[in-house]
């Protein structure tokens, strides 16, 4: 059974910084696409990052592209979203996805890019407040 725990998010001042952490259990991360994507309140799921199984190859949305790192650490199963230069509208639920197979797909959309994912974690909460 894929299991993706999240965490890293909390609350921080405009221009700061937050590291999220993606932590698998039952996949192995490096053969699947890994996502990032956020939800605010009253607002629709936006996909902010995506790193690729075969290459490595990342993709980002417009909105947090040269602000945003997404990595992968294959020895601890985890992959990363560092978070720089933070800003009031970053603020929403962060999710982890995975791009396995599963009952239910979301489909996560950056840069006209669509990534089909089958596993997501719970969440974590990321506030940029004054």
């Amino acid at each position: 059974q894929v299991q993706l725990v999240e965490s890293g998010g909390g609350l921080v001042q405009p221009g700061g910084s937050l590291r999220l952490s993606c932590a698998a259990s039952g996949v192995t991360l490096d053969y699947y696409a890994i996502g990032w994507f956020r939800q605010a309140p009253g607002k629709e799921r936006e996909g902010v990052s995506c790193i690729s199984s075969s290459d490595g190859s990342t993709y980002y949305a417009d909105s947090v592209k040269g602000r945003f790192t997404i990595s992968r650490d294959n020895a601890k199963n985890t992959v990363y979203l560092q978070m720089n230069s933070l800003r009031p509208e970053d603020t929403a639920v962060y999710y982890c996805a995975a791009g396995v197979p599963g009952k239910k797909i979301v489909v996560v959309t950056i840069n006209h890019r669509s990534f089909p994912f089958g596993s997501w974690g719970q969440g974590t909460q990321v506030t940029v407040s004054s």
